[in-house]
């Protein structure tokens, strides 16, 4: 399988922009706590099985007062303040999201990690093609971003630890942080384009 590298002129709007760290940060963020499951959860007083039942009389015992055996404060009670069930997701203004992801893109184009393909076709799904073509491009790491879905393209990349496949409309600021190389396809740059261009 041959690929053909194509250096068109990136459009400064997109990828020349100044850096800006605390957008990077704020999105980063907002991702991670999207994907919290949120599930984590304890058991009151209220929920513990048993302590109906008032353990002994209010006064004459000379023991404490206590009116259930699942207090906190018993062996085998209730949870404090402990977590429960929830929603961690939010979101930032569009504006914000949006400048983050062009902040990204600058600098992967300014530290030179941009590589623009004229196509990408796949054969077969075959891991060794996908592999075989990365080392001709001398590339270990990489976020490949295609303009539409491609089950082989998708299939071929699965196996690789260092390697993600991405629709051009699901480019996000994590993935492309967390990749050394940013592969586009024409197709995909122009669809980036027409997203990014206000």
């Amino acid at each position: 399988m041959e690929v053909r590298v194509i250096h068109p002129q990136l459009k400064d709007e997109i990828f020349g922009l100044k850096a800006r760290p605390h957008l990077l940060h704020q999105v980063v963020a907002m991702q991670l706590s999207n994907r919290r499951a949120g599930t984590a959860a304890t058991k009151t007083k209220g929920f513990v099985r048993g302590g109906g039942k008032k353990p002994w009389k209010q006064k004459g015992t000379g023991r404490a007062r206590a009116g259930s055996i699942r207090s906190p404060l018993w062996v085998g009670g209730g949870t404090i303040f402990g977590p429960q069930p929830r929603d961690y997701s939010y979101r930032l203004p569009k504006k914000a999201r949006r400048e983050a992801l062009l902040s990204a893109l600058s600098l992967k184009n300014r530290d030179g990690k941009i590589i623009v393909l004229e196509k990408l076709e796949m054969a077969e799904a075959k891991t060794r093609l996908m592999r075989k073509m990365l080392e001709d491009l001398q590339v270990k790491n990489a976020l490949i971003v295609i303009p539409e879905s491609d089950e082989k393209v998708e299939r071929s990349a699965r196996n690789l630890y260092a390697v993600k496949v991405l629709r051009a409309e699901g480019l996000n600021v994590y993935d492309l942080l967390r990749y050394e190389h940013l592969i586009l396809t024409e197709g995909s740059l122009k669809l980036l384009e027409e997203r990014l261009v206000a």
